[in-house]
């Protein structure tokens, strides 16, 4: 008798109506680019440069959306059936070994590090099968000691939580009143070791009512100047080989210090993908979206609210979704370099192998080599086992290796988020933040594992323009510059670049724009967004592009000739306490000298200056009701950006907390946005 599948596949609805609207979307770009195309000034007239920077962007444009199109195509939906999981394999549970990771105790303090350790530790799984590693970076005295008090801790709580069903299970997340934004100071330097805190073998291990606890390790990489530790990724393989020798679990969970378990039942959800009779042979690993506890009601620096709801599940139609670097199950072997093939359906053993029988300090000193700096020398770690290193975004250039190797990947979306972790707070923050991730996508495009190229006939077409999204992300920010700043400039002039209001030529403009915007504002309130969140949207998404994407294609570019090398640089996960104030109150943090504020600062001054210019050069001399025929895109788009902008001219001029943009921001902002209109007014 055919046993009933551990989870099911539902296929979106509504995907026909997309698909005939996106296909008059696509007919209105066709015919935008028909009309940039036809309608060039000659050369000499006014409005030619202008025109042909738009042709550019808005042939840029058609081809990114055309790109998104395949994370909308077809979405699928997974549902897993964990009490058919629990009737036939409940006693053949397989090990599992939970990757906690953490860098600099200063702005991952301690206190929500180890808070994430116990929620992990709480799962709803046997405790002899379940091991948790903590990974320490920064080698602190103060987050190993800390981890001690949580082992005892944990006697208390995990019984606690399974006695009366708790969730979710990251104390300071039950405890609200518990504060999880302590900083620690701390000095310690050279300091690595591997510490076996808990030995879930030991029967004697248990807690207050006697039930087992689950295996603890804190491990405390050795880290030399001369040897490059390779960040988040060396961290990683570091814990996949001492986990290989201490407890060998058939899974691995990696989660970063930040993001709690709020789910009991992941592990038993991702259990449902990989032990599926049918298809579980074919999966890699279980990706859980990222989702966040802080954000505010209206996401102020937005959120990944779409991506989580609709794209990845687009995505997951073609092979699987991207691997994120967190909240992610993988199967021990396809990490370290096994390739899929058909016939290993029969090899896929859910057996459990223990680590070695060894005492405690024999497994500590066992593996404390496997952990040193000069392990990896000569070795494929890296290469072609482990996450990859050279690359920021080091989890989604080992996704796509595993992906071309031949495997998939699932998403899973519980209705109870599986994971929640902590948003930027500061707008520099968020900045930085889609710094790394565009700058790091963009490497992979332009190196060997291009998905362009190294995904080229190992995966679907589809997948790979999935893949391609993203690693186009920071090219992004020269078609947006264009249609911030020339369009605007030349309203300044009372030169068109764009057909009359009366024209046939306004209406498939007309029909991209509003189509366009309209199924966005649709599709956010669809994933439980607010209007006021999609505009905050709107507006992160022009920082993002004019700022974030413009820093790291800069950044990239010259790091491919030798002028700059790419650093991982870790978010802040604490805040002043009147920066989170002013958070919750959603007014938007700038209070900093970065540099990337500056674009953003010029841009909008920029489009002020040059609405007001209008305004009076109409007013004096045509009148705003004869210009506005010709000029009617042009309006509303510098109208549009002045609107958007209105949370940085209060920055800039009415505020007077310390969450206002600096005065030397300021005075560079104004230089540069009247240099620039007075010089192109009358340049001609």
């Amino acid at each position: 008798m055919e046993k009933e599948p551990l989870f099911e596949t539902q296929r979106a609805k509504g995907r026909v109506l997309y698909r005939v609207f996106a296909a008059s979307i696509f007919a209105g770009i066709c015919l935008v680019w028909v009309y940039r195309a036809s309608h060039i000034p000659k050369a000499g007239e006014d409005g030619r440069f202008g025109w042909i920077g738009l042709l550019g962007a808005e042939i840029w444009f058609g081809f990114y959306w055309l790109l998104t199109q395949a994370s909308r195509w077809n979405p699928v939906y997974r549902h897993t059936f964990k009490d058919r999981l629990s009737q036939r394999y409940e006693n053949e549970l397989p090990g599992v070994d939970v990757f906690v990771c953490t860098a600099d105790a200063t702005i991952e303090p301690p206190l929500m590090v180890i808070n994430t350790v116990l929620s992990v530790m709480a799962y709803d799984y046997p405790p002899e099968k379940l091991s948790v590693y903590l990974s320490d970076d920064g080698g602190s005295e103060i987050t190993y000691y800390a981890l001690l008090e949580a082992a005892e801790f944990a006697k208390q709580w995990i019984p606690y939580c399974k006695r009366y069903k708790v969730e979710p299970r990251s104390p300071a997340a039950y405890f609200v009143s518990i504060s999880a934004e302590a900083i620690v100071d701390h000095q310690a330097k050279d300091f690595w070791a591997i510490k076996i805190v808990i030995d879930g073998r030991n029967q004697n291990a248990t807690d207050v009512e006697g039930c087992r606890l689950p295996t603890l390790v804190y491990l405390a990489r050795e880290k030399r100047p001369q040897y490059h530790h390779n960040f988040k990724g060396g961290a990683m393989n570091a814990l996949i080989r001492v986990s290989s020798n201490i407890s060998n679990g058939k899974l691995l969970l990696n989660v970063d210090c930040d993001m709690y378990s709020n789910n009991s039942m992941a592990i038993r959800d991702a259990l449902c993908f990989f032990m599926d009779e049918e298809k579980g042979h074919e999966i890699a690993y279980v990706q859980f979206p990222q989702n966040f506890e802080n954000l505010t009601k209206n996401e102020l620096y937005a959120s990944l609210r779409v991506i989580n709801e609709v794209e990845a599940h687009g995505v997951d139609s073609y092979g699987g979704p991207l691997y994120i670097g967190s909240g992610c199950f993988h199967r021990r072997d396809t990490l370290c370099g096994r390739k899929f093939s058909k016939g290993c359906k029969s090899d896929m053993k859910w057996e459990n192998r223990e680590g070695k029988e060894l005492g405690i300090h024999e497994l500590e000193e066992s593996s404390k080599s496997l952990a040193s700096c000069t392990f990896e020398e000569n070795t494929q770690w890296g290469k072609e086992m482990g996450l990859k290193y050279g690359c920021p975004v080091e989890d989604i250039i080992t996704g796509l290796s595993i992906h071309c190797r031949g495997w998939k990947s699932v998403n899973c979306n519980p209705t109870r988020k599986a994971f929640l972790g902590l948003a930027p707070t500061t707008l520099p923050d968020m900045l930085v933040q889609y710094k790394r991730w565009s700058e790091g996508n963009l490497q992979i495009l332009l190196s060997k594992y291009s998905p362009a190229w190294y995904a080229y006939g190992k995966t679907s077409l589809g997948h790979q323009l999935g893949y391609l999204r993203y690693s186009f992300w920071a090219a992004n920010c020269w078609a947006t510059l264009v249609y911030s700043i020339l369009p605007s400039l030349y309203l300044l002039r009372g030169t068109s670049l764009f057909p009359q209001i009366s024209s046939p030529w306004f209406i498939p403009f007309a029909y991209v724009i509003i189509g366009k915007y309209t199924w966005s504002f649709a599709e956010f309130l669809w994933c439980g967004g607010t209007t006021l969140g999609w505009w905050n949207e709107q507006r992160i998404w022009l920082y993002q592009r004019t700022s974030s994407y413009l820093f790291a294609f800069i950044d990239t570019i010259l790091h491919s000739f030798g002028y700059s090398d790419s650093a991982f640089v870790i978010t802040a996960k604490v805040a002043d306490e009147d920066v989170s104030q002013r958070y919750k109150k959603e007014i938007m943090e700038f209070g900093d000298s970065s540099p990337m504020l500056t674009p953003l600062a010029t841009i909008a001054l920029l489009n002020l200056y040059c609405f007001a210019g209008f305004v009076k050069e109409a007013i004096n001399r045509k009148g705003i009701a004869q210009v506005y025929d010709t000029l009617t895109l042009q309006i509303m788009l510098c109208g549009a950006l002045i609107l958007i902008n209105l949370p940085l001219f209060q920055a800039l001029y009415l505020r007077k907390d310390k969450g206002k943009i600096p005065a030397t921001v300021t005075f560079k902002s104004m230089a540069c946005a009247v240099i620039a209109c007075t010089c192109f007014k009358f340049s001609y």
